[in-house]
């Protein structure tokens, strides 16, 4: 299985223990990774440069950062407010860096509500597998337009499991655009939920 695969050539553990669902709560729901099967079709059709910077919000154990640095070379931040999973990522990090001893600067795990991220400069990816409450996701993005004002550059979301209110607010209430929908094969036929939405926000909040 693609699960066991990927997790022992990062030499890292990001599969979910079924009876944990330890940081659920009114407004942040449980930790769930993207399936490396999903990735490998995300990244298939969509691309990542080494010069970009992810933001995964709700990262968990960081099964997408260690995924991005070691095939993309990007830079990758994961921010994750239960202790926990926090942990479990910085223990994934220092095994990960035993074995691919390369770019250590450029992956990092931060422990904190989504909300209180300061956005960076040089952030231009965000990753959302449906973290949280449409109010903290409102939050998130309000800071993520903060940050354009402040320094222009293009912005892009990718969405997995999107749910119907972070869409309609994306589209309805923001400047960003939907630029593609990459859909899972086998998968999106059941379920409409089981696709990546890449939303995108050129500079000074314009529209291509």
């Amino acid at each position: 299985m693609k699960e066991y695969y990927y997790d022992k050539l990062l030499n890292i553990r990001t599969r979910r223990d079924r009876n944990n669902s330890s940081g659920a709560s009114i407004h942040y729901h449980p930790y769930e990774p993207t399936p490396y099967s999903a990735l490998e079709k995300l990244f298939s059709e969509y691309e990542i440069k080494e010069n970009d910077r992810i933001v995964d919000f709700g990262c968990g154990m960081g099964r997408l950062n260690f995924f991005v640095h070691y095939f993309y070379h990007a830079s990758v931040v994961g921010i994750e407010m239960n202790k926990d999973f926090h942990e479990k990522a910085l223990i994934n990090q220092n095994e990960y860096l035993k074995k691919w001893k390369r770019n250590t600067d450029k992956i990092q795990f931060l422990s904190c509500l989504a909300e209180d991220y300061k956005i960076k400069e040089t952030d231009n990816r965000f990753y959302f597998f449906h973290p949280f409450s449409i109010q903290i996701f409102r939050k998130v993005i309000q800071n993520i337009l903060i940050s354009v004002e402040e320094t222009d550059r293009e912005l892009e979301l990718i969405l997995y499991y999107a749910h119907d209110d972070y869409i309609y607010f994306l589209d309805n209430e923001t400047y960003f655009n939907l630029v593609k929908e990459i859909k899972l094969p086998g998968l999106y036929e059941r379920n409409p939920y089981e696709h990546f939405l890449i939303y995108r926000l050129d500079y000074q909040g314009k529209q291509i």
